[in-house]
C-alpha cells in the first residue's frame, strides 16, 4: 500500500514540474485557455486531478489543494483563505487517540504505530495551520490591505479578517487541556502531543490572536475616519460641479453668526504658581515675602514706669564636651587602623578595662560605624558575630562584632 502511495506521489510530483509553465499561468489568470497548450498535457493534468472543470461549460482551473499549495510557498499576498474549523480537527484528533489507546490495550502494535503517526500528522498540521493563519493576518495588517484598492474594500476585508479571528478564538476555546488530559492518561507519547506542544502553541497564538485584533480595530478606525473626509470632499466638488456660481458669503457681515463659525480661539490662561512643584518653591517663597501682616490688637501697651538700662557685651565662649563612649570607640577604631589586624569589640573591651557594659559597647561600635562619611567608610569591613534564635526563626543574636580594615 504505501510502496504504491509513494509510485503515485512521485509521478504526481514529476508531472506538477514537467508542466510548471502551464500550472503557473492557470494559477495566475484563473483560468486555462485550452486553445493555448497541448491537448495532451491539458488532459494529463486533469486525469491527475490538478485540474478540474466545476460546471459543464465553464474553464478548467487548480485543484483547490494545488492552489493552496502555491499560495503557501510563493506567500501570495492575495491569499485570503484561513481554515477557522478548529472543532472538527479537535474532533479528529480526539478520535486518533481514543483509536491508539485501543490498539495499545489490545497488544495491536502495527495498528496503535499508525493511529500514532496519524495523530501526530494531524496535531502538527493543526498547529501549522493555526500558525500560517496568524502569519497570514498579520501580513494583511502590515500591508494595511494593499492588494484592494479603495477604503471601502478595505474596510470590507478588514472586517472579515475580525470575523475570521474571532472564530478563531472561539474554536480556541473549545480546546479543554483538562479533557485532553483525560484522554492522554499515562501514555507519555499522547501527553507530549496533546499537553505540551499543543497547549504551547495554542497558548502563542492566543495572544498573538489578541494583539492582531486590536490591530485590526485600530486600522479599520483609521480607514473609516479617512473614508469619512473622503466623502466630505467628494461632497463638496459634487456641490462646486452642480452649482458653479457658488461663492461663499461673508459670514462676519452677517448679524447671525452660524454657530459653525461663530467659535473663537482658546485664550491661554493666567500663569500660576504650581504648590506641588519643587522647582516652583523660590517663587512661592517671593510672594510670601511680599505678603504684608497687619495684626490687629486691642490689648492696651504696657508701659514702664522706669526705664532700664541694658548694654550688649561679647558672648562667653562654651563647648561641649564629647562623650566618653563615643571617644573610647574612636581610639578603637583608630587602634584597628595602627595594628591592622582583626579585633573584635569584647576584646578591645576586655584589653582596656573599659568601665562600659557589654551591650553599650557593641551599640556604641555599630553606630560609629553607621555614622562614618562614606568615603572613610568603606575602609573599614564590620561582620556580626552571633547565631540565630533557636526559637524564633528570622532573629539573628549578636554577641560581638568585629572589625578590621577592607
Amino acid at each position: 500500500m504505501s510502496n504504491n502511495l509513494h509510485q503515485a506521489g512521485v509521478k504526481l510530483l514529476k508531472q506538477l514540474g514537467r508542466h510548471a509553465d502551464v500550472v503557473m499561468d492557470v494559477y495566475l489568470s484563473g483560468s486555462i485557455n485550452e486553445g493555448q497548450h497541448d491537448d495532451k498535457v491539458v488532459e494529463k493534468l486533469k486525469k491527475s486531478g490538478i485540474l478540474w472543470r466545476p460546471e459543464p461549460d465553464q474553464d478548467l482551473r487548480l485543484k483547490r489543494s494545488v492552489r493552496a499549495l502555491l499560495e503557501e510557498a510563493l506567500s501570495d499576498e492575495r491569499n485570503r483563505q484561513i481554515d477557522a474549523n478548529v472543532g472538527s480537527a479537535l474532533a479528529t484528533i480526539k478520535t486518533l487517540a481514543d483509536h491508539y489507546k485501543e490498539a495499545r490495550a489490545n497488544s495491536d502494535y502495527s495498528a496503535s504505530e499508525a493511529y500514532l503517526a496519524d495523530l501526530n500528522e494531524h496535531v502538527y498540521s493543526f498547529t501549522d495551520s493555526l500558525r500560517y493563519s496568524v502569519r497570514v493576518l498579520w501580513g494583511r495588517i502590515n500591508n494595511e490591505f494593499g492588494y484592494v484598492g479603495s477604503i471601502s474594500a478595505k474596510i470590507r476585508e478588514n472586517e472579515l479578517a475580525q470575523s475570521q479571528v474571532t472564530e478563531l478564538l472561539n474554536g480556541l476555546d473549545m480546546f479543554q487541556f483538562s479533557e485532553l488530559g483525560e484522554i492522554a492518561g499515562d501514555i507519555r507519547q499522547l501527553r507530549k502531543l496533546l499537553i505540551t506542544n499543543m497547549q504551547e502553541t495554542l497558548s502563542q497564538c492566543t495572544q498573538e490572536l489578541s494583539v492582531v485584533q486590536a490591530r485590526l480595530f485600530e486600522l479599520l478606525g483609521r480607514f473609516r475616519q479617512i473614508q469619512g473626509r473622503t466623502r466630505l470632499l467628494k461632497g463638496w466638488l459634487l456641490h462646486n460641479d452642480l452649482h458653479p456660481d457658488y461663492v461663499v458669503n461673508d459670514h462676519v457681515s452677517h448679524n447671525n453668526i452660524a454657530p459653525l463659525f461663530n467659535c473663537s480661539e482658546p485664550l491661554l490662561a493666567a500663569a500660576h504658581v504650581d504648590v506641588q512643584n519643587p522647582q516652583h518653591e523660590l517663587d512661592l517663597l517671593d510672594i510670601v515675602a511680599q505678603v504684608k501682616a497687619i495684626n490687629h490688637t486691642d490689648k492696651p501697651l504696657n508701659t514702664r514706669e522706669t526705664e532700664v538700662a541694658f548694654s550688649l557685651d561679647d558672648t562667653q565662649e562654651f563647648a561641649i564636651p564629647d562623650n566618653p563612649l563615643k571617644q573610647a570607640v574612636d581610639e578603637y577604631f583608630c587602634a584597628i587602623i595602627d595594628s591592622g589586624q582583626a579585633q573584635s569589640a569584647l576584646e578591645y573591651l576586655a584589653q582596656k578595662q573599659l568601665p562600659w557594659d557589654s551591650e553599650s559597647w557593641i551599640y556604641q561600635v555599630i553606630g560609629g560605624y553607621e555614622g562614618l562619611p562614606e568615603e572613610h567608610k568603606r575602609f573599614f569591613e564590620l561582620e556580626p558575630l552571633g547565631e540565630p534564635d533557636p526559637i524564633y526563626s528570622g532573629n539573628y543574636i549578636i554577641h560581638d562584632v568585629e572589625l578590621w580594615l577592607a
